[in-house]
């Protein structure tokens, strides 16, 4: 989309959070009211209840996430997990990355602007934070260029103490995630010198948070973060950005009163009044055409079209659309890239659900004891296993264990019933004695019932011996 040419303000060549020197330029957004800021709030909400409730609500008798890495014990909402299914992991991954494909293709930067926990933690903690002690824009530029005062160091000090706060709570949530709620209440109760890594990973991420949160903040989508920068192959014409209308808008100028018997000279309906670019987080001007800073947050559609409503104007000059929409050409939806993209995410998310679907609630492995594989004496050939149980079940479960075989054996298992808690394993072992007149090798069954699930383990296993010993 061509650039229009623009009165003043940020330039599309160069970051707007820092000065032509390279030093940095603080960014006060201002506040903005509409219909997009109350939805995504709504979402921020949703989002940040959601984070919090995942250590604390229990399914299944565990958290819903308990992601216990030390102990290689992994709990979601009611399924539970071990080192040996991490290969489900890649399922997950390929499905969030085609997802991500899918969706910036589609909809464009809504995970920016609607979802990522730094526009989620920014939006709706932080920067409330920032209007309370500092108050709106104005205030916020004004305070900002004159000299220190007791009452300005006073509300920085209270400010920055909310925002460690802030931080301490996050931070600690997250480690819930993996120590439990409960294990997380215990640690903070017994202090720091109990638990010291737990400890000095809590105020790592702490200290991340506050430099991110207090100082950092835009930088890290438009410095750090490669998804801005890797959108434009992700895009293409029909994705849904948001976007200024040239056609509409230009020539932008100010609302003059013409002398009488002049006539007005043409305009637009932009009237430049830069509110767009006051309330844009990365303080871009989205005039200039679509950027790498865009976060597709809509604030700037909510600030244009409550000047458009003032006006008695159209909505619309700033809206979500496509870039061939924005032109005046219709904007296709089902496309080639889409197509690609969506079966893509397609294949990944049905490996990970038939993965999820088709697993068994338990481990059951059959190993044959180091050494020799039988051992015949007295007129009998034996060999010996070891029956190797996993309790996948998110609760206690008793295992019932009995062997199937074609011919006459005398069979020892010295536990046929083995009681397991959750992720508990335990090796049974396994002897099978045949008579050295029967012909080795053959196949015999082992099978594991589990009782709280119902599920059934058939594993077959290879008896081996001489191919015929005589008495």
């Amino acid at each position: 989309m061509p650039a229009a040419p623009q009165r003043n303000g940020p330039r599309i060549d160069q970051l707007s959070s820092i000065h032509a020197d390279g030093s940095r330029l603080a960014l006060h957004p201002a506040d903005v009211r509409g219909r997009f800021i109350t939805k995504r709030r709504l979402g921020f909400a949703v989002l940040i209840a959601i984070y919090l409730a995942l250590p604390l609500v229990e399914v299944g008798g565990h958290p819903a996430v308990h992601l216990d890495v030390a102990a290689r014990r992994f709990y979601l909402f009611g399924g539970t997990y071990n080192a040996q299914d991490f290969w489900r992991v890649l399922f997950l991954v390929t499905s969030v990355g085609f997802g991500l494909l899918f969706f910036t293709a589609w909809l464009g930067r809504v995970w920016c602007g609607w979802a990522c926990p730094q526009t989620v933690f920014l939006e709706a903690l932080y920067r409330p934070i920032e209007r309370f002690f500092d108050g709106p824009r104005e205030r916020r530029l004004k305070v900002a260029r004159e000299h220190w005062t007791p009452a300005r160091v006073v509300r920085a000090v209270l400010k920055h103490g909310a925002y460690v706060a802030v931080s301490l709570l996050i931070s600690h949530a997250a480690l819930s995630l993996f120590v439990s709620a409960g294990g997380l209440v215990a640690m903070v109760a017994e202090g720091p010198v109990v638990s010291p890594v737990a400890f000095t990973w809590a105020m790592a991420v702490t200290g991340a948070l506050y430099f991110n949160f207090a100082w950092f903040r835009e930088q890290l989508c438009v410095v750090v973060c490669p998804y801005g920068r890797l959108q434009s192959a992700m895009q293409d014409r029909d994705s849904l950005i948001v976007g200024y209308d040239v056609r509409r808008g230009e020539p932008r100028g100010r609302l003059l009163k013409s002398a009488p018997g002049t006539p007005a000279p043409p305009r637009g309906d932009c009237v430049d009044c830069f509110k767009c670019v006051a309330v844009c987080p990365t303080g871009i001007d989205i005039r200039n055409g679509l950027q790498m800073d865009c976060l597709a947050c809509a604030q700037c559609v909510d600030a244009c079209d409550g000047v458009m409503d003032k006006l008695g104007r159209p909505r619309g000059l700033i809206r979500y659309d496509s870039l061939n929409g924005l032109d005046g050409r219709p904007r296709r939806v089902l496309r080639p890239r889409l197509f690609i993209y969506g079966a893509l995410m397609l294949v990944a998310v049905v490996g990970l659900v038939v993965s999820l679907v088709g697993r068994v609630p338990f481990e059951a492995n059959l190993l044959r004891f180091q050494g020799m594989p039988y051992v015949a004496e007295q007129g009998t050939v034996r060999n010996q296993f070891e029956l190797h149980l996993v309790n996948k079940n998110p609760s206690e479960t008793v295992f019932t264990i009995r062997v199937d075989s074609p011919v006459p054996a005398t069979l020892v298992v010295p536990q046929a019933q083995v009681k397991l808690g959750s992720l508990e394993s335990f090796r049974v072992p396994l002897f099978i004695t045949v008579n050295s007149g029967v012909k080795a090798p053959f196949e015999f069954t082992v099978e594991v019932a589990d009782a709280a699930s119902g599920e059934v383990k058939r594993i077959q296993a290879r008896f081996l011996g001489p191919a015929r010993v005589e008495d």
